[in-house]
């Protein structure tokens, strides 16, 4: 599995590459002058530096040579700096945020734990609870509850977050005081009353996220199931005298998360893109606010930046997928 997975890492090195000159290409011949929309308080010589940075003047080419050197070589040394108290990126040139002038991998990684409270919690809530659904609308099928599953399901995966998150904040903000509608992005846990309120504070935006993964991944799960629930290995665990519990969440469940999986790994790039409309709506200060205020500013660097994090995340989680198939399916070699 590590030979596989290393290969596969190579593998990926050239499709990330090609993915990264077609987001600079299409960046670069997007209309607009690059240095146009600066506020004039910049000072001449940070535009200096940031026209360097850019290669600005130079061919195509060399500007996407930059932009590679500055992206793969120069911010892992910032990281082991910052980790190791090291020098090496001392006096090297960075990519820069047009808007804030400050380096693109600071702004994103003040801006990624936000995120990933909300965001994260989100995902992880909505697998916990889409499981245990799948699982039993799939054993219980058309029963009462594998209809009322279905129904709130298909509701829940129906409504977008713009028309949910709204929703949410009048019933529960406005109509019954329970918690806060506004995401303070500033707020630190510090003791057990910090930790409560910000519990409070993510419940909204975590109740609107996870609706759309717990009815995805639950369907999913109960299409497998149902599948295999009919299948001859089944029949002869159960003549076998082996019990229920045994035969559904061993057996069953073993080969129904095949499907699930690829699903869930590659709904997690995609979770972060959803958030975006989410951040906006409880005023979350995280990554998909950063990314809408970047492309209004047309802050290139910053977009450019975030684009090919979501494609490096999906790209990973193709490869956790294909891992995680081995696992669960011993007849699949690596090999």
């Amino acid at each position: 599995m590590l030979t596989f997975a290393l290969r596969r890492l190579l593998l990926s090195i050239p499709a990330l590459i090609l993915i990264a000159l077609i987001i600079f290409l299409l960046l670069e011949f997007a209309p607009g002058d690059p240095m146009g929309n600066l506020p004039q308080t910049i000072s001449p010589e940070v535009k200096a530096r940031m026209r360097e940075a850019l290669g600005l003047g130079e061919p195509v080419h060399v500007r996407f040579w930059k932009w590679m050197v500055q992206f793969f070589w120069i911010e892992p040394q910032v990281l082991l700096d910052s980790v190791f108290g090291t020098s090496l990126a001392d006096g090297k040139l960075r990519v820069l945020s047009w808007q804030s002038r400050a380096p693109v991998m600071a702004e994103i990684a003040r801006a990624l734990p936000q995120t990933l409270w909300v965001v994260g919690t989100a995902y992880v809530v909505g697998i916990l609870v889409a499981l245990p659904i799948g699982i039993y609308s799939a054993y219980r099928q058309y029963s009462v509850f594998d209809n009322a599953g279905t129904f709130v399901t298909m509701l829940g995966y129906s409504l977008p977050p713009f028309l949910t998150g709204p929703l949410v904040i009048y019933v529960f903000a406005v109509q019954l005081d329970l918690l806060p509608f506004i995401y303070e992005t500033t707020h630190s846990v510090r003791d057990w009353d910090s930790f409560i309120y910000q519990v409070r504070q993510m419940v909204l935006p975590v109740l609107v996220l996870s609706v759309q993964t717990t009815a995805q991944i639950s369907r999913y799960l109960r299409s497998a199931m149902l599948d295999n629930l009919g299948q001859d290995y089944v029949r002869t665990a159960r003549a076998k005298g082996l019990g229920e519990w045994a035969v559904v969440m061993v057996h069953v469940l073993r080969n129904s998360m095949i499907p699930v999986v690829t699903v869930i790994a590659l709904g997690a790039p995609a979770v972060f893109g959803g958030a975006i409309i989410t951040e906006q709506v409880f005023a979350i200060n995280g990554i998909g606010a950063q990314l809408i205020g970047a492309i209004k500013a047309n802050d290139l660097p910053m977009v450019q930046t975030l684009t090919f994090l979501f494609a490096v995340l999906i790209v990973l989680a193709n490869l956790v997928a294909d891992l995680l198939y081995g696992l669960l399916d011993p007849r699949i070699r690596y090999d």
